[in-house]
């Protein structure tokens, strides 16, 4: 090639890189995607790197705007950062509080008393102090691990640099929101879709004073590790951010109740529109410590708080076509494809239809005008249809009977309701059926599971349809050749993906039973198993000799799980996806919480009721203390710890196997032992 084509080549790519650099960084609104982005910055410098004479000043070697996964580390925060449940209604709340008062076991008419936050829309972070001295800011990233980007956070004003409050913890890791107010947005709405969307947008900046040109703001809220705090509740704790420099909510309110709470909610509500910020919701904490430990976590939300999310937002559009979609467990979900409008800032083409039972009680036909909802970040669904606007020659749908996959479809009946599901299902075929197929796979690499970067939904499809993946352990054999060959791949790409696949081939026992995606085990269940059966070569000689019964002793795994697991691996395709992937795995053991507590090594069962702590309290304990559950009476178990009202016939097995039966006195003065 000719020196005059290599610059006209050359100054085409740079031309196209400044148009999609601006639509991606500025305009938020990306034409291409960010594989194609990558190859086009690659070949940009492969070319300046092979031909000293081509020079630019939009070159990305000095252009500012990666993709953060390529210019931050990723940190492990010291504490994970969880989400949390949603509610919708004051029954939610309701609900909440009742579960809470079931695990502390309490008395219903007990008042509690909580921290009532108004949900700012903007972006998580965490700043780690330091003896007083800012030394870390991270995203929040997949919750337990995230970027860190602490020159862009160090930008914002509003951040404390150095901290000389005596008071101040040794070591503390604030965690709050970043955003820009609407009146600030006012003057960069050009430039971004929305204030979360320049919020998120500039601190992904690479050049920390291209991020302090954006008025940035950051409100804390919480923390995560700490070392040498003394407050006692959280409404002491945000008057003590205010004492140490951070700014916090002006809205925030302690309150005594759910009648209180659904006062607060509708107020704030009510003058929404009116704040400088935007907020989605109320986050309601309960406000003492001390209950909050008791409380703990479930997998990736704590028990004592929960988001109360803003009134649905609603708009009308048209029903264009109905879709049948097939999830990893063989669910049939109608889906109506619809006429894109726009939903509280979100454009909507998709709305779910939930089931086959939903399309019949609502009559929903393919071309009526439908009320769309999108309330929070549930998914948008069909409300109702105006039945005044149908044309009369619209015919009512009928649901298939039929998996695309072509078997036949089934209302499995529920033994408890003694009625038949409303869900319409494929059998459970596994990957022997192609739509459950895909999504065994989207869950596969899913973050809860292998958590693969660079192998996302569409890329796992797009690799399905071109027959280079079909089934689990493809993934780590792929013909990167292939790959190479197609739009959007390049040789930066390749080697981005090659290295997120060979850093996932290490995984822990609980992710691995997870990310099979067999029904009933979700990531609670998936811990539950692991913990007890301890290591991955366990789970493989139960398999292999089709021990299931030994799952019946795991506490909190009943029948339909067990049910469940046996008929996944009852599959010749599944236990070939698992012998195989043991081959290229390396499965580390479940971890243990506390490897020397007072109950180490110590199988516990409880019966009947204790008194001033629940079930739930009780098992909390013991596992806090390395002791383990187990649901029946055999001669693994160590002791049974008998309340009020004992189940006789477990007693008597207790006894008949000479178990150690322990009354609560008794099993307090073992749990209050020094390890």
């Amino acid at each position: 090639m000719k020196k005059e084509e290599i610059k006209k080549l050359y100054k085409k790519k740079i031309n196209q890189f400044k148009k999609n650099n601006f639509l991606y960084f500025e305009k938020n609104a990306p034409k291409i995607s960010d594989s194609n982005f990558d190859q086009l910055k690659s070949e940009i410098l492969e070319l300046e790197k092979k031909f000293s004479f081509l020079k630019s000043q939009d070159s990305p070697s000095k252009v500012l705007g990666f993709k953060p996964s390529k210019n931050f580390n990723k940190v492990s925060h010291k504490k994970p950062m969880l989400s949390l449940a949603n509610a919708f209604s004051e029954e939610d709340l309701k609900n909440f509080e009742k579960k809470i008062f079931n695990f502390l076991d309490q008395s219903q008419n007990t008042a509690l008393e909580y921290s009532a936050e108004p949900k700012i829309d903007g972006i998580s972070a965490s700043l780690l102090y330091k003896n007083g001295e800012f030394v870390q800011g991270l995203s929040r990233g997949d919750g337990k691990e995230g970027e860190d980007i602490t020159a862009n956070l160090k930008t914002i004003k509003d951040i404390p640099k150095k901290i000389n409050s005596k008071n101040f913890p040794e070591e503390i890791d604030i965690r709050g929101e970043v955003f820009i107010q609407n009146s600030d947005f006012e003057t960069i709405k050009e430039k971004f879709a929305n204030p979360r969307n320049a919020a998120s947008g500039t601190l992904r900046q690479k050049n920390p004073e291209d991020t302090k040109k954006i008025p940035l703001k950051f409100i804390a809220y919480t923390y995560g590790f700490e070392k040498g705090m003394k407050i006692e509740n959280q409404s002491e704790f945000l008057n003590y951010l205010d004492k140490w420099g951070f700014k916090t909510n002006p809205f925030n309110k302690t309150l005594i109740g759910i009648e209180e709470l659904m006062k607060n909610y509708i107020s704030i509500e009510k003058i929404r529109n009116e704040i400088n910020f935007d907020i989605d919701g109320i986050v309601y904490k309960i406000n003492d410590f001390k209950i909050q430990k008791r409380l703990g976590n479930v997998a990736n939300a704590p028990r004592w708080a929960i988001a109360h999310k803003f009134s649905a937002n609603k708009g009308v559009s048209k029903i264009l076509d109905i879709d049948i979609q097939v999830g990893r467990t063989g669910a049939l979900t109608p889906v109506a494809k619809i006429k894109p409008i726009n939903i509280g800032g979100v454009v909507v083409s998709n709305a779910t239809l939930h089931n086959e039972d939903e399309i019949n009680r609502k009559d929903i036909r393919i071309g009526d005008v439908a009320i769309v909802e999108r309330a929070g970040d549930v998914i948008p669904h069909v409300v109702s249809v105006d039945k005044d606007k149908r044309n009369k020659d619209i015919k009512k749908f009928i649901f298939p009977t039929k998996c695309p996959c072509g078997f036949n479809t089934v209302k499995e009946f529920n033994k408890i309701t003694k009625k038949y599901d409303a869900v319409r299902r494929c059998p459970d075929r596994g990957f022997d059926c192609d739509k459950m197929a895909i999504e065994k796979l989207k869950h596969f690499v899913s973050k809860e599971a292998f958590n693969i970067d660079g192998l996302g939904k569409k890329i796992v499809e797009q690799f399905w349809e071109l027959k280079l993946i079909k089934l689990p352990q493809d993934i780590f054999s792929l013909d990167y050749d292939k790959i190479e060959k197609l739009d959007g791949w390049g040789k930066l790409s390749i080697a981005n993906l090659k290295y997120s696949i060979k850093e996932k081939t290490k995984i822990s026992f609980e992710r691995f039973i997870y990310s099979l995606g067999i029904r009933h085990i979700g990531l609670e269940n998936a811990k539950l198993i692991s913990k007890n059966l301890k290591t991955s070569s366990n789970f493989l000689n139960l398999l292999k000799n089709k021990k299931f019964e030994e799952l019946v002793n795991i506490d909190g795994i009943g029948e339909t799980q067990i049910n469940s697991i046996k008929n996944f691996f009852s599959n010749k395709t599944n236990l070939n996806i698992i012998n195989q992937l043991n081959k290229v795995l390396k499965i580390s053991d479940a971890s243990v919480i506390k490897k020397y507590g007072p109950l180490a090594n110590k199988t516990f069962m409880l019966t009947g009721k204790l008194n001033g702590i629940s079930r739930a309290e009780a098992k909390s304990l013991i596992e806090e203390n390395s002791g383990s559950i187990v649901s029946n009476v055999s001669k693994k178990l160590d002791y049974l710890i008998v309340g009020e009202k004992p189940t006789k016939r477990k007693v008597e097995s207790a006894k008949e196997l000479k178990i150690k039966i322990l009354n609560q006195q008794e099993w307090s003065k073992i749990l209050n032992k020094s390890s």
